[in-house]
């Protein structure tokens, strides 16, 4: 099966996800996925959503706002997320980055997709699953999160990726045209399966048990 196969054949099992809604995951502003997404690293959501809603009080989720706060005080706000000497200054790091484009949203959007990966990933604490999901979920550029979700279904359908994210998402890139709708469905597809179905056992008796992946440059299978 192709990518795209296995796309639809997640599409027609599972039916869209609804995950976005006006363009962007379950939140109430893009700046509040941008600390959510810092806030979740090595913790679970209950907690990250304490701190939200904190830092929802404090800052209104304004990315100026969070700047102007010392470190003593966005640590009290964000400490029920764990690991906050870690993840305070990467929030203030990442909020400092915005303000290098004025905060505006369309500037960040405007930015070429390798440019904007680069720069992210620059910052402190964020690594290249981090940085795809900021720039899908925030800034609107389709590509492709290479999660452990995505890695286990791979090698369930006898197409293990590459150790290294970027080869991995490159093959996949090579092998598959999508547009950013796709792209977001296909994330939240394989998620929510991976959510489903932990083991190899469960993928037994998964819909795709039979199946087998494979990836060429033209997205076809050999």
């Amino acid at each position: 099966m192709t990518i795209e196969t296995l796309y639809q054949q997640l599409l027609a099992a599972m039916g869209p996800r609804h995950w976005l809604e006006d363009g962007v995951p379950p939140a109430e502003t893009p700046w509040e996925i941008l600390w959510g997404g810092i806030l979740v690293q090595n913790t679970n959501w209950r907690n990250v959503d304490y701190a939200l809603a904190n830092l929802k009080t404090a800052t209104g989720f304004d990315p100026e706002r969070l700047l102007a706060l010392s470190d003593e005080t966005l640590t009290k706000l964000v400490k029920p997320a764990g690991f906050y000497t870690r993840k305070v200054p990467t929030l203030k790091s990442l909020a400092a980055w915005c303000g290098r484009y004025e905060f505006d949203l369309a500037r960040m959007r405007a930015l070429p997709a390798t440019q904007l990966h680069s720069e992210l990933k620059a910052l402190r604490g964020i690594g290249d699953e981090t940085a795809d999901y900021f720039s899908m979920y925030v800034f609107h550029q389709p590509t492709i999160i290479v999660d452990t979700y995505l890695r286990r279904l791979f090698t369930w359908l006898n197409q293990p990726l590459p150790s290294n994210y970027m080869r991995a998402q490159q093959l996949i890139m090579q092998a598959w045209d999508y547009d950013l709708t796709t792209a977001w469905e296909f994330h939240a597809l394989v998620v929510d399966f991976g959510k489903d179905v932990k083991t190899a056992a469960d993928f037994a008796h998964s819909s795709l048990a039979t199946q087998r992946l494979t990836l060429d440059s033209k997205g076809l299978a050999n």
